[in-house]
């Protein structure tokens, strides 16, 4: 069995890509710091606990386990937040992943697979965006993935190793069959957000901005749903592998776009609920629209969203999100 690397695997997207690499035949080993993460998630492989800005952690993780590859997730990843923390996102986003690469070259691990970000392209000249569009980042959180993309990219013309840059737009949903959730704290994400405003475990969700320049006034979003992201990853880890000496930049989403209206719609479609809202001004660094060209990952590694219509996204974060809160309520000492 192939042993990979997860860094960040006790979070939200690393989770199901542990649980998509062990279907596959992989042996995941989830790094994670867990400042974010989340122990119990971390169920298909060990469990190292670790902080990408400490070397010596990752050089005695890979000297242990002898992975033939990474997917490096672990990053901080609120656009709100690298605004007024830049500092720290760039630390964290560009020093860890030159800690990650460092301790690959020491261990020659010459793969890698780059959980990078549509942020990159800051507001795009044209819809659908495609791979090759222009990347003028609006926000730190998408200057540092920018940075970690040229990083690795350099690294593959000088060393040689096999990349993967994957582009993801707005991940959302959860497990299909119930074993994962989505957890964040602060939890940030629109749709557990809503679903938490119509049931009354948390405040009236916050709209931020309603007149942009759309059809109802709201920011639209290409979701896509975990699990579809997860088998993305897979996927272009295997390519890596049987093409060797490869790089190769994807866009993953639907090409489709969602307005903040119609997701809020969707969470009452499904819950049966009444979303209450509030409105709000617009937060800095957020693009109008944003919607993803697809085409270049169905075509290169077969990536068919299964799970990302609508109702179904919000559909299994709702099953999660009432599974999760039942948890929590029955065994509170058990959540990390």
């Amino acid at each position: 069995m192939d042993t990979v690397l997860i860094t960040g695997g006790a979070g939200f997207i690393g989770s199901h890509t542990c649980k998509a690499l062990a279907a596959k035949g992989f042996e995941p080993v989830a790094f994670d710091d867990l400042s974010r993460g989340h122990a119990d998630l971390v169920r298909w492989g060990p469990l190292v606990q670790g902080d990408i800005l400490d070397l010596d952690a990752l050089n005695a993780a890979f000297k242990r386990h002898r992975p033939g590859a990474v997917i490096h997730f672990a990053a901080l990843a609120y656009v709100g937040e690298s605004m007024s923390r830049p500092l720290v996102y760039y630390r964290v986003n560009i020093v860890g992943l030159l800690n990650v690469v460092e301790a690959m070259m020491r261990y020659d691990v010459r793969t890698i697979v780059f959980s990078s970000s549509c942020a990159t392209y800051g507001i795009p000249d044209d819809l659908p965006i495609v791979e090759n569009a222009p990347q003028r980042p609006i926000n730190p959180y998408g200057r540092s993935k920018l940075a970690g993309e040229q990083i690795l990219t350099d690294l593959h013309k000088s060393e040689g190793i096999e990349v993967a840059i994957l582009r993801y737009f707005n991940a959302a949903g959860a497990d299909p069959e119930g074993e994962l959730v989505e957890r964040h704290n602060p939890e940030t994400h629109l749709i557990p957000l809503a679903i938490d405003a119509a049931t009354g475990q948390g405040p009236p969700l916050q709209l931020f901005g309603t007149d942009y320049p759309t059809a109802d006034g709201t920011c639209e979003r290409d979701f896509v749903h975990v699990s579809d992201l997860a088998a993305a990853h897979v996927d272009a880890l295997q390519y890596l592998i049987s093409s060797g000496s490869s790089s190769l930049t994807l866009n993953l989403g639907t090409g489709k776009a969602n307005s903040i209206r119609s997701i809020v719609e969707a969470v009452e479609r499904v819950t049966n609920s009444t979303v209450p809202v509030i409105h709000a001004p617009h937060r800095p660094g957020d693009p109008p629209v944003l919607i993803a060209d697809p085409s270049r990952a169905r075509d290169l590694i077969g990536f068919k969203p299964r799970f990302s219509d609508i109702d179904t996204i919000v559909a299994t974060a709702w099953r999660a999100r009432l599974r999760d809160c039942c948890d929590k309520s029955a065994s509170p000492a058990s959540r990390s």
